[in-house]
């Protein structure tokens, strides 16, 4: 048996409760890991809450890290005792638990657990969006929103690294100065200042090709004005909530603009992807070009305290949990 953090209905964090589940041999193809380090995210939360529909009971999280403990039929490219990492797949809040071999990557060194059960999600969203979604060139102005969160800090520093000017928004001063120590060359404080105004303002009035936004609901409106005609718009979150119905005329009207709403699952859905934005994320993170920080750890009981401090946007980077 391991304990885990199952949700028996979709709701608030009180949902969230310690369980006893039976952790079985694996099955051909698969491998059991113990966790060492667990990532926690929004899609964590959308799932609990019932933003994101899930079939109950659940056990909730996406991401995490650990040791191979025990190995399937047909698994040669793992032995145990190996260090691995995955994102993804539903059900990582517990102690430990089987999953497809293919879909988890070997930790290199110079790496930590922690690191590792926190970046993946993070960091290879930030590679799809920049390097694929669209593909970001030296000298450009883009727009990132949430820039203090995990994915915005991931981004700040990649983006400079390119030679990319960035414009973050933030919530408080206090994130404000946590967005410039990572990257960003412009930070706006949403909470006191208009982004649109201030976009405009840094860009002379020629506004920007790319809006990155994991808000959602509250900065849906303000990203469009804040694009080029011809523009994309990159919706991929919602932390301040699912943004409403949308009159596609709009688009039109604002100068023809594109909007996109990607996912992590779509472009790592191939092994040979996951590898590769994997891989360079990990050289990414060893280079020293991003650095990926901890900022708060919470033990695998703790989770819904965890929740409530993510929602409460009482967090900022990497927060794990520790089974």
């Amino acid at each position: 048996m391991a304990k885990a953090i199952r949700f028996h209905r979709q709701g608030g964090p009180e949902v969230l409760q310690v369980d006893d589940v039976p952790v079985s041999d694996p099955a051909p193809g698969q491998i059991r890991i113990r966790h060492t380090a667990i990532g926690v995210n929004f899609v964590d939360t959308y799932q609990r809450s019932g933003l994101y529909p899930m079939q109950t009971p659940a056990i909730a999280g996406n991401e995490g890290a650990g040791v191979v403990e025990a190995l399937g039929k047909g698994v040669k490219d793992l032995k145990m005792g190996d260090r691995v990492a995955y994102t993804g797949l539903p059900g990582s809040y517990c102690e430990a638990r089987l999953v497809p071999a293919e879909r988890v990557v070997k930790v290199p060194k110079g790496i930590s657990d922690e690191q590792a059960a926190s970046m993946l999600l993070k960091g290879m969203t930030v590679h799809y969006l920049i390097f694929s979604t669209y593909k970001v060139k030296k000298g450009e102005t883009v727009l990132w929103h949430a820039a203090a969160g995990g994915v915005g800090m991931i981004a700040g520093q990649w983006l400079k690294k390119l030679g990319v000017t960035t414009i973050g928004t933030v919530g408080s001063d206090e994130k404000a100065k946590l967005a410039k120590a990572h990257g960003y060359k412009h930070v706006i404080n949403y909470s006191s200042e208009n982004f649109v105004e201030k976009v405009k303002e840094i860009t002379k009035g020629k506004k920007l090709a790319v809006v990155y936004d994991a808000v959602g609901k509250s900065t849906w409106d303000g990203s469009l004005e804040c694009l080029q005609p011809r523009g994309l718009m990159v919706s991929f979150g919602n932390a301040s909530g699912a943004v409403p119905p949308v009159n596609l005329g709009i688009l039109s009207t604002k100068g023809s603009l594109y909007v996109t709403r990607p996912t992590l699952a779509t472009y790592i859905a191939a092994r040979a992807d996951l590898v590769k934005r994997s891989n360079e994320l990990f050289n990414a993170v060893k280079s020293g070009a991003v650095k990926i920080e901890t900022t708060a750890r919470y033990k695998l009981e703790e989770a819904a305290n965890a929740h409530r401090d993510l929602e409460g946007r009482k967090t900022t980077g990497s927060v794990i949990l520790v089974p």
